[in-house]
């Protein structure tokens, strides 16, 4: 079996694959402060709840966007798995796509990964966004190379500079609100939010469509990208699991 690991800035996604289907998924707030015992005493917890057997864990990949972060899930896969986990963007990894931009060695494991787990399943010119602490605007070609994006802020992140700057404005939950137009301070709030991170995605999207000349899918994941369902004009798939797929992909070509 598989351990996928992928170490957002927010939340850490765990992966079981037993060889032919991913079994289960868990998700943990990232805390890089946390040492290999803390993951494993987790882990084991949680594995024991879904009658999974980690034992029979015989393979590690890991992606991470947090440096401090490698070293605990290092030891992870080592002392408690038995296994030397594979890192995303170690020398001499296949990434399994070619990275078609001026600076390749800028590009975020986790766009990466993300990319090649879009392309795998969808077929021709795509736009991958995915929704995290930022949210990224990816194109991949038809041919499967990565050639550019957009990082702008997530819409956790909005939300919390709208609070933590302006002293009468309370922190919310994110939700769609029942009207464009709020009736109250609350209401308003989340109309600035959702209604305006909606235009953000769809407007970026016409752009890049506009500059890349070509018909494009696109292509949704990320904590946050089910809000959107429904409001988004330009979305067309909805996927939650293109990062472990991407991950799954590149394990076994390099395994």
């Amino acid at each position: 079996m598989l351990l996928a690991i992928d170490v957002g800035n927010t939340n850490t996604v765990f992966g079981i694959h037993d060889g032919k289907d991913w079994i289960n998924q868990w998700r943990s707030a990232t805390d890089s402060t946390k040492t290999a015992d803390d993951h494993a005493s987790w882990l084991w917890r949680l594995a024991d709840m879904h009658g999974v057997d980690l034992s029979r864990i015989n393979g590690c990949v890991i992606s991470t966007v947090v440096p401090q972060a490698v070293f605990n899930f290092r030891n992870l896969a080592r002392r408690y798995l038995n296994v030397e986990p594979m890192f995303i963007g170690d020398p001499g990894i296949n990434l399994g796509m070619e990275i078609r931009i001026r600076r390749p060695e800028q590009v975020g494991a986790d766009r990466i990964v993300a990319a090649l787990g879009a392309h795998r399943i969808y077929p021709g010119n795509l736009i991958v966004i995915d929704s995290g602490t930022a949210t990224t605007f990816d194109v991949v070609a038809a041919d499967g190379a990565f050639e550019g994006g957009i990082i702008s802020p997530g819409i956790n992140l909005s939300m919390k500079a709208l609070h933590d700057a302006a002293a009468q404005l309370p922190r919310i939950a994110i939700q769609r609100p029942p009207h464009v137009i709020g009736q109250d301070t609350v209401t308003a709030m989340q109309s600035g939010v959702f209604w305006g991170y909606i235009d953000l995605i769809d407007g970026l999207v016409r752009r890049i469509r506009e500059e890349y000349g070509k018909p494009m899918e696109v292509v949704a994941t990320g904590g946050v990208a089910s809000l959107f369902e429904g409001a988004s004009q330009t979305i067309n798939h909805y996927d939650q699991d293109i990062v472990i797929r991407g991950l799954l992909e590149i394990y076994r070509l390099n395994s």
